[in-house]
């Protein structure tokens, strides 16, 4: 929508009250002109109204817009565009950035960063973690997002722990165009993308949509990814109504990459990937061909924005999310009691291992009704409303094929369970301004949650449980106006978490986490320059920290740290050197410590004193060179460094085997249009032409950004004795590897 993204950036490069976050996407201040916003695209904004915040606000934020998104959009997931934002770190199973990706923000990880979409809960309702797999290619269809760091403002679905992110879908847009990208890479990296949208028809109406289809084989051997997704909308709106059907779904299948490698391997055949070995008749080491995760979810929302007058606005949203499908691996030599198989007697020998191939199941159903209204006038800005959500999944697992089947029958469930769970929150927020230089900002949210499971596990264990939750999230801040230049902010947070489904089932007993966040900022601006700089205290009772450890099916295992603290300073800058070059720097320097380990070693506990907090390095840092030497073609260097981090809360003790180096990468990214005009008297079918061009890691490092680390007790090697044993897991990332892309817009 050309009105709004050139009103945004001319509002980020002349007012400068937002964070800088051009650093990951690279787009040059200076270059835009100045549209009026339509009351169409007001009434857009409204869709996530109740979950971000404004510019004054006290709260740590970096906005994104789509405009932004487009210049590194060739093919790889969101969290991967999200990279060059401060404090964030970012992961890929594959190596490249396609299929399965993660991303952390100040350390924290994705269970803990809280997603909405269109103000919709998208997090699972039970991993709490987001699949951006399930989804491919959704960044074609972002308008604009929001990265708030720290607790952040009262959100739907469950709790902010560190980070959330909301997301706004494509805006109405007045005129109609059609848009045909394709883009080429390493690795087999391929990316179909078509867009349409009808403007608005009779002054009221409009249909969009997008189809993509992105594939890639990936870095890793055998973690290929074949992604396929839509989204439509249809739109009716006035001058105060805005009503918006909208669904949008994504198949996934992807080789499974979630193993790792040891360090023996990674040292020596870096790309190797042990999912789906196994040795046939024959004895010869062969690798099942289809050892995939295979899934679909989905969406179906409803959108009903109403302004009142010039003071109220009321918006409902109604959602519905389908989701389905199943992991399948081959198991060699299983064990007959893990299936509930019965012994056989095969050439007078009895049987009871054999080789099979199985599927393990999720069927979900989620259900989200959100409701909000909004009261403003010249000083204050005040929104109250509520969310209410009921999930329902099934977890099951099938044996499809068995050398020896014993009596088993096809469709069996050798494991079934059922999960329940209702999330209802309430919220009331505002910003009151005092006078010409204070502002108030208050936010109240009182949030109920019960999570309910039946059957087993696929560890056919008994899995029970009924847990009642209920959390009060306070949250208060002031914002200080030095002069036209400068402004300081202070804000204070509480959240409170509900532990996940492989929390539970690593420990029935576990306890939900607290959060405790203060944040003090400074805000400069004074022409194109801007210079943030904000410190936060993040302080924990009982936080959900990552053990390092993986259960069988990738999943991160956390557990309770007792009390645990992040400080942190996060610096970043717009710095115009001249009308054509700009650099935006950031950096986070920060110290994130458990106050005490407890850790078993040989047979006994021990106190390890105080540790880092795993998967939380000291200093990351970014920084974009953006040249822009005509107002068509844009080059930028992109830089990221992020520090040593280690693999588990223990420091590796026992060895260095769980500290992963620090890395410093560069990726180079080049944008060209060819502009033909859209006047009547141009001989083009097409707007116009965009060329794009991105090289990672354009220095060939060989680095890790992601790991996991297990210990156990050994007493067999060495009888009467207890030797504790460690063990690691590690995902490469890909060497230099480009994409190209062409965007036809007509």
């Amino acid at each position: 929508m050309k009105n709004l993204f050139n009103n945004l950036s001319k509002t980020s490069r002349q007012k400068s009250t937002i964070f800088i976050f051009l650093l990951s996407l690279c787009s040059a201040y200076g270059q835009e002109k100045q549209q009026d916003t339509t009351k169409v695209e007001k009434l857009d904004e409204v869709l996530v109204k109740a979950v971000r915040v404004d510019a004054k606000s006290p709260i740590t934020h970096s906005n994104v817009t789509q405009k932004e998104i487009k210049k590194r959009n060739l093919g790889q997931d969101l969290p991967v565009l999200l990279n060059y934002l401060p404090s964030v770190v970012t992961t890929t199973d594959a190596g490249a950035g396609v299929g399965y990706t993660g991303i952390r923000v100040r350390g924290v990880s994705s269970q803990s960063t809280n997603v909405t979409i269109n103000g919709i809960p998208y997090n699972d309702a039970e991993s709490l973690g987001t699949f951006w797999v399930n989804l491919g290619d959704f960044a074609s269809s972002v308008e604009s997002l929001q990265l708030q760091r720290g607790v952040g403002t009262s959100t739907n679905g469950s709790g902010a722990f560190g980070a959330s992110i909301n997301v706004l879908t494509d805006a109405v847009t007045d005129e109609a165009y059609g848009q045909i990208s394709n883009s080429f890479g390493s690795y087999n990296t391929r990316k179909h993308t078509v867009k349409f949208s009808t403007g608005l028809m009779n002054n009221h109406f409009e249909i969009a949509g997008r189809l993509s289809n992105i594939q890639s084989d990936g870095y890793i051997d055998r973690a290929s990814s074949d992604l396929k997704s839509y989204y439509l909308q249809g739109s009716y709106v006035d001058d105060n109504t805005l009503i918006k059907a909208i669904t949008f779904a994504g198949k996934e299948v992807t080789y499974q990459a979630w193993n790792g490698i040891d360090k023996e391997t990674l040292e020596d055949d870096r790309t190797f990937n042990p999912s789906g070995q196994y040795t046939n008749d024959n004895g010869e080491t062969v690798f099942y061909d289809n050892e995939v995760d295979n899934y679909s979810q989905d969406h179906y929302q409803l959108h009903w924005n109403q302004r009142y007058n010039n003071n109220w606005s009321t918006n409902l949203g109604l959602n519905y999310t389908y989701g389905r499908g199943y992991f399948e691996q081959f198991r060699e030599d299983a064990d007959f009691e893990t299936y509930g198989f019965e012994e056989l007697t095969v050439n007078g020998e009895t049987q009871n291992t054999t080789d099979l191939i199985r599927r393990r199941w999720l069927d979900n159903d989620f259900y989200v009704v959100n409701a909000s209204a909004n009261y403003k006038n010249n000083n204050l800005n005040m929104i109250f409303g509520g969310s209410a959500s009921h999930y329902d999944g099934d977890h099951f697992g099938e044996v499809i094929w068995a050398e020896f089947a014993s009596q088993s029958e096809i469709r069996d469930r050798y494991y079934d369970g059922n999960s329940l769970k209702n999330d209802f929150s309430f919220f009331a927020k505002a910003n009151y301004r005092l006078n010409d230089k204070i502002s108030l900002y208050g936010d109240l949210q009182y949030r109920i949650v019960n999570y309910k499971t039946f059957g087993t596990t696929s560890d056919i264990v008994e899995f029970e449980i009924n847990k009642n939750f209920d959390f009060f999230n306070p949250k208060v801040g002031v914002t200080y106006e030095l002069n036209n230049e400068n402004d300081l902010y202070f804000s204070y947070a509480r959240a409170n978490r509900e532990p996940n489904r492989t929390d539970f089932e690593s420990n029935p007993n576990i306890d939900p986490e607290q959060l405790n966040d203060f944040e003090l900022g400074w805000r400069h601006r004074k022409g194109n320059f801007s210079l943030n700089a904000n410190t936060y205290f993040m302080l924990y009772n009982q936080q959900l920290v990552l053990s390092g450890r993986i259960d069988d099916v990738g999943n991160p295992i956390r557990t309770n740290s007792g009390e645990s603290y992040r400080i942190g300073l996060e610096l970043e800058a717009v710095i115009p050197v001249t009308p054509q070059l700009t650099l935006q720097p950031n950096m986070t320097v920060s110290t994130n410590k458990n106050k005490e380990t407890i850790a078993e070693r040989n047979g006994e506990l021990v106190s390890l004193g105080k540790t880092d907090i795993a998967f939380s390095p000291e200093l990351i840092g970014a920084n974009a060179i953006v040249y822009q030497p005509i107002d068509n073609l844009q080059m930028s260097l992109l830089s990221k460094y992020v520090g040593e981090q280690f693999l588990s809360n223990t420091e590796g003790d026992l060895s260095d085997l769980s500290k992963l180096d620090s890395y410093f990468i560069n990726d180079f990214n080049i944008n060209y249009t060819l502009s033909f005009g859209n006047d009547e008297d141009s001989d083009s079918v097409f707007e116009s032409i965009v060329f794009s061009g991105l090289v990672n890691n354009i220095f060939n490092v060989e680095y890790v950004s992601n790991g996991y680390y297990f210990t156990f007790d050994d007493d067999f090697s060495n009888p009467g004795t207890i030797t504790t044993v460690e063990g690691a897991g590690f995902y490469p990332q890909a060497t230099t590897n480009f994409l190209l892309g062409v965007t036809l817009n007509f």
